[in-house]
């Protein structure tokens, strides 16, 4: 087993760029006196694993980022450093809305009822961790009171499913892992997701109904950012996995919580704020990533 492994992943379109950004995050690695072992193909000229030893994980990320920048320019290609033992975890918990999902739904509903430019700047606020999460929420629903009940049908009707999120699931399930969604967005959508998808689990914030209208309010206590952390720790101890078997994925401030405290804890397309403070991240790829940088092999992945 490597002492260490960085992962490389091309997005698409950029295959020939990785032999490069290969070949310079290994001279980046050997400058650093680091012991550069074997490199592998996970999918050919789309993910390849390059062992190493003698250098942390945390500093070969940054350094070998550093390389190919400078030796190939601004090339959408996201790396991952991490110990090679380990790697497959067996429990995920994931965010749902712009990171399983592509959509925010507070502005999908907004949008039915012409208020999309004042809600999504709030929620942009909110992600980028400029206001508190909960506060923010209810502001945002506040302002939907009166939506009919109906208008959810027609906003889950626009949900559109992240690239990779159905293989990630699948495969990971294939080899038993465990898999929640865990949302500061509303039930009624995760729920939809988690059985489209195959979660075994979902948790999120419950949308209060009156005379079928949105009532303007949410059901408390509020699921955000510490209550993400407490729904990973209690799933990991629920299950019998330590805290280092687990995945977190998210993109959000609210995420950063259960991002810090997972083995592998991913910032996924992130906002600004969150990409800087995350210990690991994917900013160019989807999520078929995060089965590479747990080791799978192309030929393991559920296509889906």
């Amino acid at each position: 087993m490597a002492e260490s492994v960085i992962t490389l992943i091309a997005a698409p379109g950029v295959s020939p760029a990785l032999e490069g950004a290969l070949d310079a995050a290994k001279r980046a690695l050997d400058r650093r006196g680091a012991r550069v072992g074997k490199h592998e193909w996970l999918a050919q000229n789309i993910a390849c694993d390059v062992e190493f030893g003698g250098l942390l994980a945390g500093q070969a990320d940054g350094v070998c980022r550093a390389a190919i920048t400078q030796e190939l320019g601004s090339v959408p290609i996201d790396l991952i450093a991490q110990p090679g033992e380990g790697r497959k975890k067996s429990l995920l918990v994931a965010d749902m809305e712009a990171t399983i999902i592509a959509n925010e739904m507070l502005d999908e509903l907004a949008q039915l009822r012409g208020l999309r430019a004042q809600i999504s700047t709030i929620t942009a606020r909110a992600m980028n961790g400029e206001i508190d999460f909960a506060t923010a929420l209810r502001e945002r629903v506040a302002l939907l009171k009166g939506l009919p009940e109906s208008a959810l049908v027609e906003a889950a009707s626009r949900i559109r499913v992240t690239a990779g999120a159905k293989s990630l699931i699948a495969t990971m399930r294939a080899h038993g892992a465990y898999s929640a969604l865990v949302s500061g967005g509303f039930r009624v959508f995760a729920d939809q997701i988690r059985d489209e998808l195959g979660f075994d689990r979902a948790f999120a914030n419950e949308l209060l109904i009156e005379g079928r209208k949105l009532s303007g309010t949410v059901r408390e206590p509020i699921l955000a950012g510490e209550a993400k952390l407490s729904a990973l720790k209690a799933l990991a101890a629920e299950r019998g996995v330590p805290l280092a078997d687990s995945l977190a994925v998210g993109d959000g401030a609210n995420d950063l919580p259960m991002l810090e405290a997972a083995g592998l804890g991913i910032a996924y397309h992130a906002k600004p704020a969150v990409a800087a403070q995350a210990r690991f991240r994917i900013d160019h790829t989807d999520l078929t990533s995060l089965l590479y940088v747990q080791g799978y092999r192309q030929q393991e992945i559920v296509a889906r």
